[in-house]
C-alpha cells in the first residue's frame, strides 16, 4: 500500500488489489474491516520509504551540486545521518549523474557504487541510492528536478503516535450513480508548487447527502477511480487542502464511495511532498465527517520552494 502524491497516473496509488484485500466481505463485521484497512494506511506511512520517512526535498540547478551533512554543501542532509561531504550531483540536459567522495559507502540495488547515472521517477522506477539510514531518489515535477531524501530515523517516524479518524459510520458508505463522458475529458490539476498538469477525467458520480445533490469529478486510476475533494470539514477537523478517496470501477452504472476511507494526501505528513490540490469543481459545500482527520505535527514552512 502506497499513498498517492500526484494526481497523474505515473505515480502509484493504494493498489486496488489491497483495497480488495481489505474490502467488504458480506460475512465480516464492517467496522472491524474498516479498522483493519486504516491500520494498513498507518503501516504504509511508516514503511521504509513511506511519507513519514521523508526528510528532505532539494531542487537542483543546472550544473554541479555538492551534498552531505555539512552546512557548506549545495544541499544539506539531516544532521548526523551521513558524511559531512558525501559527493556531487551533476544535472545537465535533463540527465543526473552521481559521484561519491572517496570512502563514502553507498549502494544501488544492493550493490556498492562510487558513481552512477540516476533515473528520474518520470522514467518509471527511480534509482534508489542507499547511504546509511538514508535513501535518495530523483524526482521531476513540472520544470523542476530534485532529490527526495528518506531517512529510516526521521523525525516524522520518531514522533508518529498514530492517525486520527472519525468513528466508522456506515451512512457514509454511499452507492453513487456514475455518469461516463462519451469521451474522457481532461481536468487541470494544480499541485502545491503551482504546477498545472492534465489528468484523465472519465466521468463523474452523483449522490444525495444531507438532502443535497452532490457531484464529484473522477480521475482515472488503473481499473478504479480516484477522487480528490474538499468539503466543509476541511480546516481544523480535516486536512485543509482536502482528502483523497480511491474506489473500484463502476458496476452497472454505480460506484461505491466509502468516505470512511477518505484519507489525507502525503502533504499532511511531510513538508517535502508535492501533492495535487482538489480541483475547484470538487469543492463541496456539504460536510463529510467521515474518514481521516487532520494530522497536526507538520510545519510546512518553505520546504517546497
Amino acid at each position: 500500500m502506497q499513498l498517492r502524491e500526484n494526481g497523474s497516473v505515473n505515480l502509484p496509488m493504494i493498489p486496488l488489489v489491497l483495497l480488495l484485500a481489505f474490502g467488504i466481505d458480506q460475512g465480516s463485521d464492517y467496522r472491524q474491516t474498516e479498522l483493519q484497512w486504516r491500520q494498513g494506511v498507518a503501516e504504509a506511512l511508516k514503511a521504509e520509504e513511506g511519507w513519514l520517512s521523508v526528510a528532505g526535498l532539494h531542487w537542483l540547478a543546472e550544473g554541479e551540486t555538492t551534498f552531505g551533512t555539512a552546512a557548506s554543501n549545495g544541499f544539506v542532509l539531516p544532521p548526523g545521518s551521513g558524511p559531512d561531504k558525501a559527493g556531487t550531483l551533476t544535472f545537465r540536459d535533463g540527465k543526473l549523474h552521481l559521484i561519491l567522495n572517496t570512502g563514502v559507502e553507498a549502494r544501488i540495488d544492493g550493490k556498492p557504487v562510487s558513481e552512477a547515472d540516476l533515473r528520474l521517477d518520470e522514467e518509471g522506477k527511480p534509482t534508489k541510492v542507499k547511504i546509511g539510514s538514508l535513501t535518495l531518489t530523483a524526482i521531476k515535477r513540472g520544470g523542476r528536478t530534485g532529490i527526495r531524501v528518506y531517512d529510516a530515523k526521521s523525525e516524522g517516524l520518531l514522533r508518529f503516535e498514530g492517525l486520527h479518524w472519525y468513528e466508522v459510520d456506515p451512512a457514509f458508505r454511499i452507492r453513487a450513480k456514475y455518469v461516463a463522458y462519451e469521451k474522457p475529458k481532461e481536468i487541470a490539476i494544480t499541485n502545491v508548487l503551482g504546477d498545472v498538469s492534465p489528468a484523465s477525467n472519465p466521468g463523474y458520480v452523483q449522490f444525495k447527502l444531507k438532502g443535497k445533490t452532490v457531484r464529484l469529478e473522477a480521475q482515472g486510476a488503473g481499473d478504479g477511480l480516484f477522487f480528490n475533494f474538499k468539503d466543509a470539514t476541511n480546516g481544523e477537523a480535516t486536512y485543509p487542502a482536502g482528502r483523497f478517496l480511491d474506489t473500484e470501477g463502476p458496476k452497472d452504472g454505480f460506484v461505491t464511495l466509502d468516505f470512511n476511507r477518505a484519507y489525507n494526501p502525503p502533504c499532511a505528513f511531510t513538508a517535502f511532498a508535492t501533492c495535487p490540490l482538489a480541483p475547484s469543481v470538487n469543492h463541496l459545500s456539504v460536510a463529510i465527517p467521515a474518514g481521516e482527520k487532520n494530522y497536526h505535527l507538520v510545519d510546512h514552512g518553505s520546504a517546497r520552494t
